[in-house]
């Protein structure tokens, strides 16, 4: 019987320790729970191990085959065009390696189970049952992107986590990059009608972003006492994220995959994003994690993704 394909796990990155010391231990953790394969992971900026050393230890196993599974919830520019770039590079850089490459994570309903969880311990811990939501608005908090298809995605999540669950509403923020920022969301749930609000970061692991959310948000209930404002926590390495991050390596290895690309501006002239229609693939790298005035948007990056249709 041939070997199965290793598993890759490919992150972000982040500057936060404790975050990507959080992905290792997820990678880590998958490792253990499926013995019967190499399992490695890395980052695409910001943090170690580089995607390439995940890749060369892989090699260094005598792996010739693998799938690669992005630990992102929204396809956004990272996981369209970064990831097989620098997948591309190792396969250059390694001749005889394959891979194939899987999707993002989300918005999977496994994880929009976590998500209800960790709003019904927001709420639990403001002494309210979880039953108890017909007057709760939650603002979904996303990473946010220059890439409107990623935006997109969160508020399908905030739709799909709303659809059911018996709150009062979903509305959606991002705290990067896209409008609108956690203060401007929150004054859209009052101006909503909302009286008691949870704040729910759309986030895998802790990290800078989702403390900036969480200090956004105190800052705001600060100036708003009439307001009830809860934070809710991270997704966190979940039974579920290591289900799903399964069974996303198994879509790889199977070959039966779709990236999303209906509104992908890489694909479909978008207004105002016709000129990235066909941009060749190139990584790109943040600068910088902890500001977000950086320069995002020039038409430099992201470019045009390989995945198979």
């Amino acid at each position: 019987m041939t070997t199965p394909p290793a598993l890759l796990i490919a992150g972000h990155g982040t500057r936060d320790d404790a975050g990507a010391e959080a992905f290792r231990d997820f990678v880590r953790q998958l490792g253990a729970r499926h013995p019967e394969l190499p399992v490695a992971g890395g980052f695409i900026e910001l943090s170690p191990p580089p995607l390439g050393e995940a890749v060369t230890e892989l090699v260094e196993q005598g792996v010739r085959r693998f799938a690669a599974v992005p630990l992102m919830l929204v396809s956004a520019g990272h996981a369209k065009g970064d990831i097989p770039a620098a997948l591309a590079r190792e396969k250059e850089r390694h001749p005889g390696i394959s891979y194939t490459y899987g999707r993002p994570l989300g918005p999977h309903p496994a994880l929009l189970n976590v998500l209800e969880r960790r709003l019904d311990e927001a709420l639990g811990s403001a002494g309210r049952t979880p039953g108890d939501r017909a007057d709760v608005t939650v603002l979904l908090v996303g990473r946010g992107s220059t890439d409107p298809d990623a935006n997109a995605e969160v508020h399908k999540a905030a739709r799909l986590l709303w659809e059911g669950r018996g709150y009062a509403g979903v509305e959606t923020a991002f705290v990067s990059l896209a409008a609108p920022d956690v203060p401007s969301g929150l004054d859209r749930c009052v101006r909503l009608g909302a009286r008691r609000i949870v704040v729910l970061p759309y986030f895998l692991f802790t990290g800078i972003l989702p403390d900036r959310v969480r200090h956004q948000t105190e800052g705001w209930a600060a100036a708003h006492p009439e307001v009830e404002v809860l934070s809710a926590d991270v997704i966190g390495p979940e039974p579920e994220l290591l289900d799903l991050v399964w069974e996303r390596y198994e879509e790889a290895v199977k070959g039966d995959l779709r990236m999303n690309c209906d509104s992908c501006v890489y694909r479909i002239a978008m207004p105002g994003f016709e000129d990235k229609v066909g941009m060749p693939q190139q990584p790109h790298f943040h600068p910088d994690d902890d500001d977000h005035h950086h320069g995002h948007g020039h038409g430099h990056h992201h470019g045009a993704h390989s995945h198979a249709h």
